[in-house]
């Protein structure tokens, strides 16, 4: 399907106003208005009621909660939103599956066998359709299907529906880039502090990378040529015919520019070679990030920040900008565990991991992002999981950031809006520009160009380039990019059908795929509790506590509409109070050093079930997370739980305590059967699928990440990792990338000498 078009409010191009001018998702006048009426009974207008907590009245916010409350998931555009996302957003069995159960709502026949007696009336026709039912019977036909231990097709549209509508209704934006119920629940877009704001300032007369970066999509056939041949590539433009392609000459291609990408590129073109970066996400600068969550999560996440495996169990973030993961990266900045490293050097045969070169690497690159392991002032989330720990006698460590001590920024999710925070689109590719190479922005890889019969070192085949598509309509040919060297960098989750359909076909290409799952818990804390502040101000990690050598827990960056698409639906004015509370929920997390293997099994399909042992561990974690909550003086703390497990504080005792973290449980997601509470988990680190190998029976690559099939054809990102490494593996990624780069850029020369 076509993509939505978008529109840009002044200041922030296509960063902060997203607006769709049609929709394509193709539902009938009935299912759209079934689907409305969903919308509408999960998120209902409501009269306010002033809800006591701990036997104190949190006083209303005047009009703003009045609307708030009275606002309905069926008004203005939530319902096309949900269908647009649901079928150009979701894998297809996922559309199919909302759309069957809208074509049955919109019967009376299918309506009784969803709804049952829910549907019945006194009067003709007797048995009414899903949107001609009272607001109040489709609110419990949904709470229904919440917990149906054997409708998993229904339970699954529910979980669809209930999760891109709460989505919609709290992202969405006017012209000046808020929302009607953003003052309500207590947020507003955060403000750059001063000295981001000089930071900025110096960031925009720069742009850093503007020399370099070839922004594909606002270019036609000629204006693009010209732009590649005024930047010193040798250029042939494509003859006519629809099958003929503009060639490009060069030393070295890379497809992506993130933490592996960006990287190789510094090193290579540091050292004297001509290097192409072929990007498909946009180049932005700290001026252009707004921090308004929607257009922004559309435009620098994977699917629009709405991917989730095949088998509904994981909701997967990566980022897809220049940058990559790296522009969008929770600041974090941790070293490779040395216990990792002799595990992989060891078990695996890699021993990359086990010299001084590596080490020196990892020097390097934490100094070129200037990493620094000191916080001037925690923000509220980080407070509490600090407070909670010492409260208990936990060890809590500091996390070093690629960012400043004084770094405040609560959206560097959304791109550092301060230009504080040091990603690869501010530092390696800015080295990668300096020396001559070039970014392809708004340009995806299609396929890398295998020559059979011609390979070295046992190698079947030789790769001699790339073949890519610019996203631009006035582009009309397809570039064909030649280079002594491939590499693939874009990702765990984009290398391996990149590989798969360029011919490589060793079994190791998409299997192995590990996540870090993460299983959240959260904590209500009034105004009255001495650690001020709001969830989504100061930077998002800058504590850690370790539970086990396999868990750590950590706190996430979640905006409204991530936050309404997460937590627990129980009904809507239940929902309506979770969300009035948001700026004062801390979520903590469990972060799991997963052994399940998943895999991607094409582009936009990954499938991932954590295994029992890393199903226990993130529930011992998410045990933990909570006991940290209460101990910092949470007035109310719960899980993810599809059914809302959660405690009241006040007075609690221990043994009640130990009761309810009893039944805390990490359920899998809503397709499974014969249970009626699921969970969905996260993951924003995605390791493994193209694993390093001592053979081809070890792994898609070898130690040097070059491809056992063809020869100049290497993979430098996540996807090398022989397991999980247990933390945030930026610099895990960026150091390897640096390690495997100088040696690629050794082998050049030594093949020019030849």
């Amino acid at each position: 399907m076509a993509a939505p078009e978008e529109k840009a409010a002044p200041g922030h191009p296509l960063l902060r106003v997203l607006r769709r001018d049609k929709y394509t998702h193709g539902l009938r006048p009935a299912q759209m208005e079934a689907l409305r009426a969903m919308c509408g009974a999960f998120i209902p207008s409501l009269q306010p009621e002033e809800e006591a907590l701990d036997g104190r009245v949190d006083p209303p916010r005047g009009k703003d909660l009045e609307r708030f409350h009275l606002a309905s998931g069926a008004d203005s555009t939530v319902p096309d939103e949900v269908a647009e996302l649901a079928f150009t957003r979701c894998v297809w069995e996922a559309g199919v599956l909302v759309n069957v159960t809208l074509w049955l709502l919109c019967t009376r026949l299918g309506t009784l066998a969803l709804c049952g007696r829910l549907c019945v009336s006194g009067g003709f026709p007797y048995v009414r359709r899903f949107a001609d039912m009272p607001v109040e019977r489709r609110e419990e036909a949904l709470k229904r299907w919440t917990r149906a231990r054997w409708l998993i097709p229904v339970k699954i549209a529910f979980a669809i529906v209930k999760s891109l509508c709460l989505n919609a209704f709290y992202t969405t934006v006017n012209e000046n880039s808020e929302n009607p119920c953003w003052k309500a629940i207590g947020y507003s877009v955060p403000e750059v502090e001063e000295q981001g704001r000089k930071n900025r300032t110096e960031a925009t007369a720069r742009r850093s990378l503007d020399n370099g970066v070839v922004q594909t999509r606002e270019l036609d056939d000629a204006a693009l040529l010209r732009s590649l041949a005024n930047k010193g590539l040798a250029v042939k433009p494509g003859a006519s015919g629809s099958q003929s392609e503009h060639t490009v000459e060069c030393d070295v291609v890379i497809v992506g520019s993130g933490c592996g990408g960006g990287v190789a590129a510094a090193v290579l073109a540091s050292a004297g070679h001509k290097v192409v970066v072929v990007e498909k996400g946009d180049y932005f600068t700290s001026e252009d990030y707004s921090s308004v969550e929607g257009p922004s999560m559309e435009r620098l996440y994977e699917q629009g920040g709405i991917f989730c495996t095949t088998n509904v169990t994981t909701v997967l973030y990566a980022g897809t900008t220049v940058g990559g993961g790296s522009a969008v990266n929770w600041s974090a900045s941790i070293r490779t565990p040395r216990e990792v490293l002799q595990e992989w050097s060891r078990e695996h045969g890699l021993p990359v991991f086990e010299g001084a070169g590596y080490a020196k690497a990892m020097d390097t690159v934490c100094a070129r992002l200037a990493v620094t392991d000191g916080c001037r002032e925690e923000g509220f989330q980080n407070k509490v999981v600090r407070r909670g720990c010492e409260a208990l006698g936990l060890p809590v460590d500091a996390v070093p950031r690629n960012s400043s001590e004084g770094h405040y920024c609560g959206s560097c999710s959304l791109g550092c809006p301060a230009g504080d925070k040091r990603g690869t689109d501010t530092t390696w590719l800015v080295d990668a520009v300096q020396h001559d190479a070039v970014i392809l922005a708004g340009c995806k890889a299609e396929r890398f160009i295998l020559e059979s019969g011609s390979g070295k070192n046992g190698r079947s085949k030789k790769c001699v380039g790339l073949v890519a598509t610019c996203a631009s309509d006035g582009i009309t040919k397809k570039l064909r990019i030649e280079a002594k060297v491939s590499i693939s960098a874009c990702g765990a989750l984009m290398t391996p059908p990149l590989l798969r359909n360029s011919g490589i076909r060793n079994r190791h290409v998409g299997r192995n795929l590990h996540l870090h799952p993460v299983s959240m818990a959260w904590g209500y804390f009034p105004d009255t509790n001495q650690i001020t502040g709001k969830c989504y101000e100061g930077g998002i990690i800058t504590s850690m506590h370790r539970v086990t050598e396999r868990t750590i827990i950590e706190t996430p960056a979640l905006g409204p509409g991530a936050f309404g698409s997460l937590v627990p639906w129980e009904s809507g004015r239940d929902m309506k109070e979770r969300m009035r509370r948001y700026a004062r929920t801390a979520h903590a997390f469990a972060l799991v050093r997963d052994r399940a293997a998943g895999s991607v099994d094409g582009e936009g399909r990954v499938h991932f079930t954590p295994s029992r042992d890393d199903t226990e561990e993130l529930r011992n974690g998410l045990r933990r997370a909570l006991r940290i909550l209460v101990a910092a003086g949470a007035a109310e703390v719960g899980t993810h739980r599809s059914d809302g497990l959660r405690l009241r504080c006040k007075g609690v005792q221990e043994r009640d305590l130990e009761a309810f973290l009893d039944e805390v449980t990490v359920p899998s997601g809503p397709m499974q059967a014969g249970t009626d509470t699921w969970a969905l988990l996260c993951s924003a680190h995605q390791m493994g699928s193209c694993r390093m190998g001592f053979s081809p029976k070890d792994g898609a690559v070898d130690g040097g990440g070059l491809s056992w099939e063809a020869e100049g054809l290497y993979v430098c990102d996540g996807s090398l990792l022989p397991t999980a490494v247990g933390i945030n593996p930026m610099i895990t990624i960026q150091s390897l990338a640096y390690c495997l780069s100088v040696d690629i850029a050794e082998s050049l020369w030594q093949g020019k000498k030849h």
